[in-house]
C-alpha cells in the first residue's frame, strides 16, 4: 500500500512536471508569435473568443494566455472588453487538456513514449531544436504520469479498501437530492487545485479516482467544477498587488466560471445526463474507464462552451460590474505606483517572463520622461508652495526609479535561474545594464531639481534672459533626446530605428555645454551677472549635460544597435 502511494503520488507529479515541460516548449518555440496573434487578432468579441482558444490550446496554460492579456490590457494593446473575450476562449481551450488525458489514458503508451524520450533527449543534446526536444519530452512524460496514474490505481484496487471505500460512501447522499455532495465536492476541487496549482493534475485524479469505481459520475463532474473555480481564485490572489486593470480582468474570470457552476447547479442532474447521452452511456451504470474520462472530458468541454455562448452577448454588463468591484485608482497614484506588470512574479517560461520585464522597463522610461518635464517645470515656478509640491513630486520620483531597479533586477535575476537560451541570457543582461543607466536618469533629474532648489535658497539674483534662452536651448535638446531614447526602448523591436540622431543631440549637448562654460567666464568678467549666479548656472548646464550621457549610456545598454543596426 506504502508502495502504492508513492507510485500515485510520482505519477501525479511526473504529469504536472511534464505539462510545465510540454507548455514551457511550446511557448518557447511560438511565443512571439502567439503574442502578435492576441495583440492583432481581437478586434471584436468573437475574434477575441477564438483567439484565446487557440491560443489556450496550443500552449496547454491558460493561466499564460490570461497573463499575456492582462498584460495588454495593461499596457493599452487591448480594451477591458477584448480582454473578457480572449479569456472565455481561454476557458474553451483549456479543455483540450482534458482530452489529450482521455487519448493517453486509453491505452498502453509506454512504447511510444520511450521512443518519444529519446528522440527528445537526442534533439536536446544535438542543440539544434531544443525546443521542440522540449515540447516532445513533456508531452511524453505527461503521457507517462497518465499511464504509470490509470495501471496503479487499477492495481491498487481502490474501491475494495474499506477506509477509501468508507470515506467516499459516507459523502455519497448529503442533503436533499444528493447537493450537499456535489457542493461538498466543488469545494474541495477548488481547494485542491489552488493547493497545487494545476487543473490538470486535480483533472487527472478525478479521472483516476472515477475509472476505479470510487466515485459515481455525478460527484467527479462536481470537482471538475470546483477545478474551475479554483484556478481563477490563483489568478485573483496574484492580481491583488497588481493594476485595476489587472484584478478586473481576474474578476472577470472569476465572475465567467461562478456563473456556469450556479446555472449547471441549478439543472445538474439533467445537464450532467445530456452529456451523458452526448457520449453515449448511462450516468448510473458505467463500467468502461475509458468511457468515464470522456464523460469528465466532454462536461469539462460542454460547460464552457455553453457558458460562453451565454455570456458572449453579455462582455459589456461584465466590463461594467468589474469595474464596480475594482475601482480605478487615483490618477496621480496610479501613475506614482511602483511596477505594474510583474508584481505576481516570473512567470512560467523565461519567455514570457521576459515579455514582461521588458513592459515594465518601458514604464520606467515613462516614469524617466515625465520626470524630466517636472524638472523643466519647476525651474519657471514662482510660488513657493507649488515649488515645494512640485519639487517633494520629483523627490518622490527619484526614490521610485531606485525601487524600479531593484525590483526589476531582482526579477531578472530570478529568470535567469530558469533554463535560458543564448539570446534570453543576453536579452537579460542588456535589460539590467539598461534599468541600471535609466535609475541614473532618475537621478541626474533629481540632481537637476536639487541645483535649482538650491539657486533658489542662497541665491536671490535671477537668471539673466541670456542665460534663461540657454537654459530653454540645453532642455529643448534634452528633450529631443530623452524622446528618442523613448522610441529607442519602446519600438526598437518593432521597426528600425535611427541612432545616428541620437549620437548627433549627444555631440550637440557636449559642444553646446563646452561653449556655455566659455561664455559664462567672459560674461561674468564682463559683470552682467554676479559669480554665484554664474556658479550655480553652469551647476544646471553641467548636470543637463550628465543627463544628456546618461540618456546616450540606455540607448547603448538596449542593444538595438548591434540586433538592428543603423538604416
Amino acid at each position: 500500500m506504502l508502495l502504492g502511494l508513492i507510485v500515485l503520488t510520482g505519477s501525479v507529479a511526473l504529469l504536472m512536471y511534464g505539462m510545465k515541460v510540454m507548455s514551457e516548449g511550446l511557448q518557447k518555440m511560438a511565443g512571439s508569435s502567439l503574442r502578435n496573434v492576441l495583440a492583432k487578432a481581437t478586434t471584436n468579441r468573437f475574434t477575441g473568443l477564438v483567439t484565446g482558444a487557440f491560443i489556450t490550446t496550443c500552449i496547454q496554460s491558460s493561466t499564460a494566455t490570461t497573463v499575456m492579456t492582462v498584460s495588454f490590457v495593461s499596457a493599452g494593446l487591448l480594451t477591458l472588453a477584448q480582454a473578457i473575450s480572449v479569456i472565455m476562449g481561454a476557458n474553451i481551450g483549456t479543455t483540450a487538456t482534458a482530452w489529450i488525458m482521455v487519448l493517453g489514458g486509453s491505452f498502453d503508451m509506454r512504447l511510444m513514449v520511450f521512443t518519444a524520450i529519446v528522440v527528445a533527449v537526442a534533439l536536446i543534446y544535438s542543440h539544434k531544436n531544443t525546443n521542440l526536444g522540449e515540447f516532445i519530452m513533456g508531452l511524453a512524460l505527461m503521457l507517462l504520469g497518465l499511464t504509470t496514474l490509470k495501471t496503479n490505481a487499477i492495481d491498487m484496487h481502490l474501491d475494495s479498501i474499506p477506509a477509501v471505500k468508507n470515506l467516499f460512501d459516507g459523502t455519497s447522499h448529503l442533503g436533499p437530492g444528493d447537493y450537499g455532495t456535489y457542493i461538498l465536492y466543488l469545494v474541495v476541487g477548488g481547494l485542491l487545485t489552488c493547493a497545487v496549482q494545476s487543473s490538470a493534475a486535480i483533472m487527472a485524479i478525478t479521472m483516476t479516482l472515477c475509472a476505479t469505481g470510487v466515485l459515481d459520475i455525478y460527484a467527479g463532474i462536481a470537482l471538475v467544477m470546483g477545478e474551475n473555480i479554483g484556478t481563477t481564485i490563483t489568478s485573483n490572489v496574484v492580481a491583488m498587488s497588481a493594476s485595476a486593470q489587472a484584478q478586473r480582468a481576474a474578476r472577470a474570470h472569476l465572475i465567467f466560471n461562478l456563473f456556469g457552476v450556479v446555472w449547471v447547479l441549478c439543472i445538474y442532474k439533467y445537464f450532467v445526463n445530456f452529456v451523458c447521452s452526448l457520449v453515449g452511456c448511462n450516468p448510473n451504470h458505467v463500467e468502461n474507464p475509458v468511457i468515464l474520462n470522456a464523460v469528465l472530458a466532454a462536461f469539462h468541454t460542454s460547460f464552457n462552451i455553453c457558458n460562453v455562448l451565454i455570456l458572449i452577448w453579455f462582455v459589456k454588463p461584465m466590463e461594467r460590474v468589474v469595474c464596480l468591484l475594482v475601482s480605478s485608482d487615483n490618477n496621480e497614484a496610479e501613475e506614482e505606483h511602483g511596477l505594474k506588470f510583474i508584481s505576481g512574479g516570473p512567470m512560467s517560461t523565461a519567455e514570457l517572463s521576459i515579455f514582461e520585464a521588458k513592459k515594465e522597463i518601458s514604464l520606467f522610461v515613462d516614469r524617466c520622461v515625465r520626470m524630466f518635464g517636472f524638472t523643466i517645470d519647476l525651474l519657471g515656478t514662482e510660488k513657493g508652495e507649488d515649488f515645494n509640491r512640485l519639487y517633494s513630486r520629483i523627490e518622490k520620483y527619484e526614490g521610485i526609479t531606485d525601487n524600479m531597479e531593484i525590483e526589476i533586477c531582482d526579477y531578472l535575476t530570478k529568470v535567469a535561474e530558469g533554463r535560458l537560451s543564448a539570446e534570453s541570457k543576453q536579452d537579460i543582461q542588456r535589460m539590467m545594464r539598461v534599468c541600471s543607466e535609466l535609475e541614473s536618469v532618475g537621478d541626474a533629474c533629481f540632481n537637476i531639481a536639487r541645483t535649482i532648489s538650491r539657486k533658489r535658497q542662497y541665491c536671490q539674483e535671477a537668471f539673466t534672459d541670456k542665460q534663461l534662452q540657454h537654459i530653454h536651448s540645453m532642455q529643448h535638446l534634452l528633450s529631443e533626446a530623452i524622446e528618442q531614447m523613448s522610441v529607442v526602448i519602446q519600438q526598437g523591436e518593432h521597426r528600425y530605428v535611427d541612432l545616428n540622431k541620437s549620437i548627433n543631440t549627444e555631440n550637440e549637448i557636449n559642444n553646446y555645454r563646452t561653449q556655455l562654460k566659455n561664455q559664462n567666464i567672459v560674461d561674468i568678467n564682463n559683470k552682467l551677472y554676479d559669480y554665484q549666479t554664474g556658479v550655480f548656472y553652469m551647476d544646471l548646464i553641467s548636470e543637463y549635460e550628465k543627463l544628456g550621457d546618461y540618456i546616450i549610456n540606455v540607448i547603448e545598454a538596449s542593444g538595438i544597435k548591434e540586433k538592428r543596426g543603423i538604416r
